[in-house]
């Protein structure tokens, strides 16, 4: 399920039971369906598909009244950007911010690299280590940290706020293009492997940036919808 990785929409709609518990009711059914959707059309790089399906995530949603479950979604899109190295506001969060939680509004902070260690101990529990050493100011133990996340697109959203706080190693970057290149997610493969080409162009490595360029060239050519 690819957004389990999030503390958002997966606890927040409560879609696991068990034989006893009444159906869910239609909107958690679409809200959680349209995430899943969403969240893979933006990594394998539909944008048409995920700004549809990230609106109807958002409607049923909204139809609860209850902002907290909206923010949440607005959070989990900014996440698929941070793990595509998108570097934005996250416009909607702002805008609701007012009504966010405590935990809401330290994994906003977490995503905009600038988490402290106490809103470290408010985060989902496989980005607590990183983040907690990133404020620490142990990069190689946060480096580590993200490496050791289990969950891929965790992982990729964990790297994406070391690169986004300068704390990023050569590591991180080798881990977060296999990681990408595993799953199949053109859009964040592309934003990692430009990297690694400018920093091997700062190097002086023209081999190597050719070749990382190929790589970029051969994802960029296949088809899109």
């Amino acid at each position: 399920m690819i957004a389990k990785h999030f503390f958002l929409l997966a606890a927040a709609v409560g879609l696991a039971g068990c034989g006893n518990t009444p159906p869910a009711p239609d909107w958690k059914m679409t809200a959680h369906s349209a995430t899943e959707r969403f969240t893979s059309a933006y990594l394998t790089g539909n944008s048409r598909v995920e700004d549809a399906d990230f609106r109807r995530a958002r409607e049923a949603l909204a139809s609860t009244g209850q902002a907290s479950m909206v923010l949440r979604a607005e959070l989990t899109r900014c996440a698929t950007r941070v793990a595509a190295l998108v570097f934005e506001p996250c416009t909607g969060f702002d805008q609701l911010a007012q009504d966010a939680s405590p935990a809401d509004r330290a994994y906003a902070a977490y995503l905009a690299g600038r988490a402290t260690a106490a809103d470290a101990a408010l985060l989902p529990e496989q980005h607590r280590a990183a983040a907690s050493a990133a404020s620490a100011g142990n990069d190689g133990a946060a480096a580590t940290a993200v490496q050791a996340i289990a969950d891929p697109l965790a992982r990729l959203v964990a790297s994406g706020v070391l690169m986004r706080a300068g704390k990023a190693t050569p590591q991180t970057l080798r881990d977060a293009v296999d990681t990408a290149s595993n799953q199949g997610w053109r859009r964040p493969l592309m934003a990692w492997l430009g990297v690694q080409v400018m920093r091997a162009q700062q190097a002086g490595d023209t081999q190597e940036a050719q070749r990382l360029q190929r790589r970029i060239d051969l994802a960029a050519g296949q088809p899109k919808t």
